[in-house]
């Protein structure tokens, strides 16, 4: 064999190789979106406080623009945007205590680009994120103890404040849609 042939089999060998061990294993950090949410059921079953009280505990950080629970580092973790001075925050509050855990300010990327846009949808806004809420999980009508409000995004549609809500009862999410002016 020429030594071209010995290094074509040789890296051919290990390429197969190396894809045979891959497929083998699942990717250890891949998490499917089925997974994220049951997760944050788990995670929600055991959080004391509410979104909307998330979002009253903010406000001495600014007026909150957007609000959702999600699952950091395996933890539950309430996170509002907020806006003071024309400066956009992240307040984390406490899931357990509704107090306020840690603030930072939102100064670049993708979260700087959500917050403007947030700011955009509720300098036009009546009606505050907490009532949208409440109204979409049904509490202004005195129905659905058992749903809690999950996330709150604002966004102008067709030039008008709207925000979607996303909402879980029992393990079953359901997404609702509220105007704010």
């Amino acid at each position: 064999m020429t030594r071209r042939k010995i290094l074509l089999t040789s890296a051919l060998g290990f390429a197969v190789a190396l894809a045979i061990s891959l497929a083998a294993q699942p990717p250890a950090l891949a998490i499917g979106p089925d997974q994220e949410q049951a997760e944050l059921v788990n995670a929600l079953s055991g959080v004391k406080v509410s979104l909307q009280q998330g979002f009253s505990a903010s406000e001495r950080e600014g007026l909150p623009i957007s609000g959702k629970f999600e699952i950091d580092e395996g933890k539950v973790q309430l996170s509002v945007y907020t806006v003071k001075e024309g400066k956009f925050f992240e307040v984390v509050v406490d899931p357990m205590t509704g107090t306020i855990a840690k603030v930072e300010p939102i100064t670049e990327g993708d979260d700087l680009a959500h917050a403007k846009a947030q700011k955009a949808a509720m300098d036009r806004a009546k009606v505050k994120l907490a009532d949208a809420a409440n109204k979409a999980k049904g509490q202004d009508k005195g129905e659905a103890a058992d749903v809690a409000v999950v996330s709150v995004m604002p966004e102008l549609k067709d030039d008008r404040p709207e925000a979607t809500i996303l909402l879980l009862q029992g393990k079953k999410f359901s997404t609702a849609s509220e105007r704010l002016d």
